[in-house]
């Protein structure tokens, strides 16, 4: 949460000629009530089963940026069905970064704790195994937008390359 998936995603889509998915809004669409409301009401053994099939019919098409929720990169089946049908990446931005990003909007159900900062360590700290296997890794922090797709297009080169 807060890595900058949304933005950087677009901005990466435009600069490639791709269309691009949020998967969040995707969820929101088809559910007809947002991320969080749908997190809250069912769970998140749901949310992510829901997730799941969605992802599945999102790399299932035309090539295009996908953005997907922080948590969907953690289930293990999830994992394996982007590592196989699409080149992952990692946006890894510093706890703090984080921390700021977040503050902005009240929209994340994980993040209403007495102290989120803390949850957020936690989390990345959960969650860091999993996200380590996604084909490319990008640190970024106070860096632009512009910079962070710059770096990521480098690096897709490299990785296509290799």
């Amino acid at each position: 949460m807060g890595a900058g998936k949304s933005t950087v995603g677009k901005r990466l889509a435009k600069r490639l000629g791709l269309p691009f998915v949020d998967s969040d809004s995707a969820i929101e669409d088809a559910a007809g009530f947002s991320a969080a409301e749908v997190y809250e009401r069912f769970g998140e053994k749901d949310f992510r089963d829901g997730e799941r099939r969605l992802v599945a019919r999102l790399v299932d098409g035309r090539v295009g940026v996908i953005a997907t929720g922080g948590g969907a990169f953690v289930d293990p089946r999830t994992r394996e069905l982007l590592n196989q049908r699409a080149i992952t990446i990692w946006l890894d931005a510093p706890v703090d970064i984080l921390r700021e990003r977040t503050s902005r909007r009240d929209t994340r159900p994980l993040l209403r704790t007495p102290d989120p900062k803390a949850t957020l360590s936690r989390l990345a700290d959960e969650r860091r195994a999993s996200y380590a296997e996604a084909h490319i890794h990008i640190r970024s922090g106070i860096q632009g937008h512009g910079e962070v797709v710059d770096r990521i297009i480098d690096a897709l080169a490299e990785h296509l390359s290799a």
